[in-house]
């Protein structure tokens, strides 16, 4: 078998691992990153479904189940605080995942894990990404954000939902590759209450606000502040400057009610602030030449499928899987590529804009009767039934097997 000379653009989860399977299959492998060291921080994540499966074949489900979050399900509450509905994990270990995952992780922690799976076979850059590249039918040719270059055999796009790299390779013509939710979220870290339990909060506030609550250790609570709201200009926030994006928020939660005042204040002073208007990557081009996408690049699902880390993957697992079976045609490995995950793809990218709008009430009204419908499913114990009626798998999808 040919032993390839691949470059990844991108050190989050998607690229680190696709490396971890292109490295065992023999390929050289270098991964740059924009940021000057390891980013492992960022808000919690989990894993669902197939991506569990992935994680045992890597043999990394042990070390994943040592640094879980301590999150036992999800309460929705009123502003006072009183609970409306409890839904706790699903802890089975079989049927579908319930709002709060079996294997709910920070994202650091999993980065950190992947790396370390890693550093001994794939060389990581920091500090530099890929500025431009020229291809043609037998190499890539990469220049480097600090004026350098390199010659590959192959270039993987893992540079999140903002990809540079799907940028280059998109023509012109091609639709825009955003489904926008109307929907933005920022969220960051405050220190951590007595109150602050591990049954994760969920408030909603009239004007289409909600905010989560959870606590992932000792000193630490993350806030989550979610907003419903179609008008495109807000699209720019994110990239306006921290200080305008802070004031931003503050503007549009206060006198929100429950412990906004305590939200609000500590986000002031976090050094853990992000926010994000809430997309999805929809492309039919994965690939161009020796190019190709993964992750969040090629086909992000949003927060809100619950799928993203998991999606991540299970692609970098085929992806990495074909490229090891026809590594002297790319062309055709990044075909089985596309042909094997887009259904996959297309099943955790759907999100039903109704259940979205139910979920994100704009009015008192509409608040009550989101709390009244949960109330009732908890009543009847459905969140305990669902489990046993319905598969986790993602439209019996199957993972393929490579060796």
């Amino acid at each position: 078998m040919s032993r390839l000379n691949i470059l990844i653009c991108g050190g989050g989860c998607a690229g680190p691992a696709l490396g971890f399977w292109l490295a065992k299959g023999g390929h050289k492998v270098t991964i740059v990153e924009r940021f000057p060291a390891l980013r492992a921080t960022g808000a919690q994540i989990d894993l669902r479904s197939q991506g569990i499966e992935v994680a045992k074949r890597m043999g990394l489900l042990e070390t994943i189940r040592s640094k879980l979050v301590d999150e036992a399900g999800v309460a929705i509450i009123d502003s006072h605080g009183n609970v409306k509905g409890t839904i706790m994990a699903n802890r089975s270990g079989q049927g579908r995942q319930g709002p709060t995952s079996e294997y709910e992780i920070m994202r650091g922690d999993l980065v950190r894990i992947l790396y370390d799976a890693t550093k001994g076979q794939v060389e990581y850059v920091f500090g530099i990404t890929v500025e431009s590249f020229e291809q043609d039918d037998k190499q890539v040719v990469a220049r480097f954000s600090d004026g350098s270059s390199g010659t590959f055999d192959m270039l993987v796009g893992a540079d999140g939902q903002g990809s540079r790299v799907r940028r280059a390779i998109l023509s012109p013509a091609a639709p825009e590759p955003y489904r926008r939710l109307g929907i933005h979220m920022a969220y960051y870290f405050i220190p951590r209450e007595p109150g602050d339990t591990n049954i994760r909060r969920t408030y909603h506030s009239p004007g289409g606000r909600m905010i989560f609550r959870r606590t992932h250790n000792d000193t630490e609570t993350q806030v989550y502040l979610i907003l419903r709201d179609d008008d495109p200009q807000l699209s720019s926030i994110p990239k306006t400057s921290i200080h305008q994006q802070k004031e931003f928020w503050t503007e549009r939660f206060k006198g929100a009610g429950w412990q906004t005042e305590r939200f609000l204040k500590g986000m002031q002073t976090t050094e853990n602030f992000y926010s994000q208007e809430v997309v999805q990557v929809c492309t039919n081009t994965w690939s161009k030449g020796r190019v190709v996408l993964i992750g969040d690049a090629a086909h992000c699902p949003s927060p809100f499928s619950g799928m993203g880390t998991s999606a991540s993957l299970v692609g970098a697992y085929v992806l990495a899987g074909e490229i090891n079976r026809h590594p002297d045609d790319l062309s055709q490995a990044f075909s089985n590529y596309d042909h094997k995950l887009r259904p996959f793809v297309e099943e955790v990218q759907k999100l039903k804009p109704t259940l979205l709008r139910l979920a994100i009430p704009e009015t008192q009204w509409g608040i009550a009767i989101l709390h009244f419908i949960v109330g009732l499913i908890c009543f009847l114990r459905i969140p305990e039934l669902l489990p046993r009626w319905n598969r986790e798998d993602k439209d019996g999808w199957n993972l393929p097997l490579y060796h």
